[in-house]
């Protein structure tokens, strides 16, 4: 149904009194959806600029000189914990039990906190060796694919806080249920691509 309404100066102005119908929850999850294949893209420019730019070390330092296996084997664990843990809180999120929700997204985030400490002690760590961004085409592709995915990372710690605090306020409504859904598809994406960074950048640096 339309409807006409006119101002002061009598010039009419129109509306929509009823609006369409949009069920529940399916505009956000297709909106989600487009946002994560837009975030594929940038992840599939930024792996393309790492592949040319991979072998240019400008008489510097390459992935054999840098990278510690062990410390980035253990940081790849940290991650996938917290996909499996935020399995978990899923799970009982679908049951309705709010506390051991709450619980295991704590522990989700402090495997996620776990994943940030380790990448910032090893920037920290080839930075004090001189292995800057600025060193060679090499050292700034890794920088900025391997930062770009610990910003994300770092983004939903953030969001997955706020939603402990949303949860802890409102309870596993609708509307919440919905968020931590879209966030769980967040989170694993975010496996998926450091599975491609650790095979791609780490294990295939270290085997050239």
């Amino acid at each position: 149904m339309n409807s006409v309404v006119t101002t002061a100066d009598q010039a009419p102005v129109f509306y929509e009194v009823d609006e369409h119908p949009h069920p529940e929850g399916h505009s956000t999850s297709l909106g989600f959806w487009i946002y994560l294949m837009s975030d594929c893209l940038i992840f599939a420019a930024l792996f393309a600029v790492y592949g040319v730019l991979s072998g240019n070390f400008a008489a510097g330092p390459g992935p054999k000189e840098l990278f510690e296996l062990p410390l980035v084997a253990l940081n790849t664990t940290m991650l996938l914990f917290s996909s499996i843990t935020y399995g978990f809180a899923m799970l009982t999120m679908e049951k309705d039990r709010v506390a051991a929700t709450q619980a295991w997204l704590v522990v989700t985030a402090l495997f996620g906190l776990a994943f940030l400490g380790i990448e910032l002690y090893e920037f920290h760590h080839l930075i004090a060796e001189g292995a800057t961004p600025q060193r060679s085409a090499f050292l700034s592709a890794f920088f900025t694919l391997v930062g770009t995915h610990g910003l994300h990372v770092t983004f939903g710690t953030i969001w997955l806080v706020t939603l402990m605090v949303q949860v802890a306020r409102r309870g596993l409504i609708t509307a919440n249920k919905r968020r931590l859904m879209c966030l769980s598809m967040f989170w694993h994406f975010l496996d998926v691509i450091w599975i491609g960074v650790f095979t791609f950048v780490y294990l295939m640096g270290m085997v050239r």
